[in-house]
């Protein structure tokens, strides 16, 4: 029989629906994502840390999952909502389904919830904080009483604690140091397709130690959290700067760049989280169809007295910041996902673009 349960908002919304996963009272950042497909991707994306997301698509869980796309090694999310659950998966590469996949992570999940009517209202209010309840009473009390994101560093619970090497070195190929603050398996790949050897450091090792190890470029990974509350990569940035060394960021990364070399962030109202986010390239004039996990962005205002900084990257939907470069020291960044995983594969140019830059 299954087990009745609410997904109550910190405003007093109220969803009723059954749960599927581990039974259990979880509490988030509610946020939507608008994939169509990859849902053990976005489970599993560290930059989903603390936050229970509610998926679009209407129907869930009908491919199963498998041991392969996910990009960390454990489902990263506070709890998930769908509209509707299917228990029957069926693909050649499935290994078991969504259900059993959560309560195994112990993840709390929940189905029957009209997705629509919600992602419109935080689309209306914004992101707010809620939770997956078994028992109504108190529960907005315990949500209000639950850290806002903002001023949240999470980048402690989602990376490394030692360096790991992902793709060996090699004589003749480049070498390239990879700050963690929550970093996807695809963006490891991508690296490694593109000609690296790849070595993972944790976010707040110093610089010197890694140039002291041999690496030709460094990559700021994606994260969770507000960029601002991480302090202790300001001095990431600063040293980059000093020694000129080529650098690419993404997502969190992009505003770690632009927080370290003067720049602002600032919390979006419901963010960008999908597959079909419009991006153009101000320096081309093309249009990229863009994947997208963030909650924060560069405020453009802090850089328009810095004529080192050249935005390069701009939503089309909303105009905000999707990219920028330094013009003097070879550093690039952009804050949508070029390496996808789920989404388009538009973007992929960029790993392509920094191996020249570490080559140059």
């Amino acid at each position: 029989m299954p087990t009745t349960a609410f997904l109550i908002l910190e405003d007093g919304t109220e969803f009723t629906g059954t749960l599927f996963g581990h039974e259990s009272e979880t509490i988030g950042e509610v946020v939507f994502n608008t994939s169509m497909s990859g849902y053990q991707e976005v489970l599993t994306d560290p930059s989903y840390n603390g936050q229970i997301v509610a998926m679009t698509y209407p129907m869930i869980g009908n491919y199963g999952v498998n041991p392969d796309d996910v990009e960390s090694d454990r489902v990263q999310v506070a709890g998930f909502v769908v509209k509707e659950y299917s228990k029957t998966y069926s693909n050649f590469r499935a290994t078991q389904s969504l259900g059993d996949y959560l309560r195994e992570a112990r993840v709390s999940a929940i189905e029957g919830i009209d997705t629509r009517r919600l992602t419109l209202h935080i689309r209306d209010k914004g992101a707010l904080r809620g939770g997956i309840f078994l028992d109504r009473t108190g529960a907005v009390d315990r949500l209000k009483a639950h850290p806002n994101m903002e001023g949240l560093d999470l980048t402690l619970n989602v990376a490394c604690a030692t360096p790991y090497d992902f793709a060996p070195r090699e004589k003749g190929t480049p070498h390239v140091a990879v700050f963690d603050f929550g970093v996807k398996t695809n963006i490891l790949r991508l690296l490694r397709d593109s000609g690296f050897s790849v070595t993972v450091h944790p976010g707040s090792r110093p610089l010197r130690e890694v140039l002291g190890e041999g690496a030709d470029g460094v990559f700021l990974s994606n994260g969770p959290g507000d960029p601002d509350a991480v302090k202790y990569a300001r001095a990431l940035v600063a040293d980059i700067a000093k020694e000129k060394v080529p650098c690419f960021g993404i997502c969190l990364g992009h505003q770690i760049l632009a927080l370290g070399l003067g720049g602002r962030t600032y919390k979006l109202k419901f963010g960008h989280r999908g597959g079909n986010q419009p991006v153009k390239n101000l320096r081309t004039g093309s249009v990229e169809i863009s994947s997208q996990n963030h909650g924060f962005a560069v405020d453009p205002e802090s850089f328009a007295n810095n004529s080192d900084i050249e935005i390069t990257h701009r939503n089309l939907n909303d105009n905000t910041v999707e990219g920028f470069r330094h013009k003097s020291l070879p550093i690039f960044s952009v804050q949508y996902h070029s390496e996808a995983a789920p989404g388009p594969h538009d973007s992929r140019y960029l790993f392509e673009e920094f191996r020249q830059l570490v080559a140059r």
